[in-house]
């Protein structure tokens, strides 16, 4: 996966997500959503098969990278949680 820096100012961020698809993406929207200080949070694909997803984040006062660190280490403790549940399967 590589990142791809479109835009960014003090509150506004938009990334290409190159190698990635609408699982990622959407956790990541999804997850942003869950901040307070996220305004808008979303991603676009311009063609499902050839083009690859453009990310948009903004916030209210905060800065969206940070905001983006956060989702992602919010996935990242999600994911241990359910790897810890599907161990205890029995």
């Amino acid at each position: 996966m590589e990142i791809k820096v479109l835009e960014q100012t003090k509150n506004r961020l938009i990334i290409e997500v190159i190698g990635e698809g609408h699982t990622l993406c959407n956790a990541l929207r999804k997850e942003l959503w869950e901040d307070k200080d996220v305004e808008i949070s979303g991603y676009n694909m311009k063609h499902p098969l050839i083009s690859e997803p453009e990310m948009i984040i903004e916030t209210k006062d905060g800065n969206p990278k940070k905001a983006l660190l956060k989702a992602v280490d919010g996935l990242k403790k999600k994911n241990k949680e359910l790897l810890v549940e599907i161990k205890n399967l029995k």
